[in-house]
């Protein structure tokens, strides 16, 4: 076997147990915290369909644009600042480059502007900024992070209109960008819709599929226990398991003519069915945040579980992953969270990234 394919890269994996009652439980800060997701697991064990009222949530995702060639500046402009940027509830991310090769940017709803760009970008951009945590023995990429919010740099400041001058003028960058907005009052939509207008733009919607398992091995959880005990599941397994069913790769080990089979992690049992939902675009955290609430109560009524969970999956190519916390790539580019939710409110949380982040929160 390649010496490179018997390295397994490192991980990150935090795990986090709480109760969803309980006022220090801190799961609204990690979702709201992890801006940009392009795709979102919920597993049901014992379901044979999408609830109702989960489905109205879903098709209650914020709608999302790409437009094509937008210069980074034009986000900049004094009405476009004050009205989308600004508000709270922006998210922009460059669509189609590359974190390890070209320059990446993207606007956070905390107002920030984030850039990770490679060395000759910088020198030229004239920012200040600092070196990639994840770079080679010669620093070959910069990160720039600019707080828009703060006073110093409002619209006419020197330190504003040298921002603006760099990336207008110095290195005009343009590239396609995926764009969301929970904004509601009609003028900042107005002048959002009125940017965007002047390029090739298409509106999209989260894209729903759901698939139902059946007789499919299943971990047997409690939420007395997250780790550390032998009859317990480890959390490491039990996400290799959920991959598993995501992917639609068999669970039950059986011999076959493959080098290599994949059993469920013990303790373990069989659902008799199951409902895999998987939603997919640029989804903002607003609305998986109102996801989670919907699937907290659907132990309202009786059921056949005891438990479901969520997985939601960030970009590969962001400059972030949870905050400003910087997102690299060495294999994966991954970076996710997970969600387990028990029927008394207990809840199991699982934050993960590839070698090339900053420790999850």
């Amino acid at each position: 076997m390649s010496p490179e394919l018997e390295k397994c890269a490192r991980n990150l994996l935090v795990c986090e147990k709480s109760n969803f009652r309980d006022e220090r439980a801190r799961y609204d800060t990690h979702v709201s915290k992890h801006f940009f997701n392009y795709k979102v697991s919920v597993v049901i064990p014992e379901c044979a369909s999408l609830p109702a009222s989960t489905r109205t949530v879903i098709d209650s995702f914020s709608s999302y644009y790409c437009v094509r060639d937008l210069p980074a500046y034009k986000l900049l402009e004094k009405d476009i600042l004050q009205k989308v940027v600004t508000k709270g509830h922006f998210y922009a991310l460059s669509y189609g480059t590359r974190i390890d090769e070209d320059n990446t940017i993207a606007f956070l709803p905390s107002g920030h502007l984030v850039m990770s760009v490679d060395k000759d970008t910088y020198e030229l951009l004239g920012l200040e900024g600092k070196p990639s945590q994840y770079t080679h023995r010669k620093v070959q990429r910069y990160v720039v992070n600019v707080d828009l919010t703060d006073k110093s740099m409002s619209p006419g400041s020197k330190k504003f209109q040298r921002l603006v001058t760099s990336l207008k003028e110095r290195v005009p960058i343009k590239c396609d960008f995926l764009i969301a907005t929970k904004m509601t009052a009609n003028d900042d939509v107005e002048s959002l819709h009125s940017l965007m207008s002047q390029y090739s733009y298409k509106e999209y919607s989260a894209a729903v599929q759901t698939h139902t398992l059946k007789e499919t091995p299943c971990p047997s959880l409690h939420s007395s226990d997250l780790r550390g005990k032998e009859e317990s599941c480890d959390p490491h397994r039990f996400l290799e398991w959920l991959g598993a069913v995501n992917m639609d790769i068999t669970c039950d080990n059986e011999a076959s003519s493959f080098l290599s089979t994949y059993a469920c992690p013990e303790p373990r049992g069989v659902m008799s069915q199951g409902l895999l939902c998987t939603i997919t675009g640029f989804l903002i955290p607003e609305d998986i945040h109102a996801l989670l609430m919907e699937l907290r109560n659907y132990f309202d009524q009786p059921k056949f579980t005891s438990w479901l969970s969520m997985t939601v999956h960030g970009f590969a190519d962001s400059p972030v992953s949870w905050g400003t916390t910087e997102h690299g790539f060495l294999k994966g580019g991954e970076h996710f969270y997970n969600f387990v939710c028990f029927q008394n409110q207990d809840y199991w949380l699982h934050m993960a990234t590839g070698s090339h982040d900053g420790c999850p929160p």
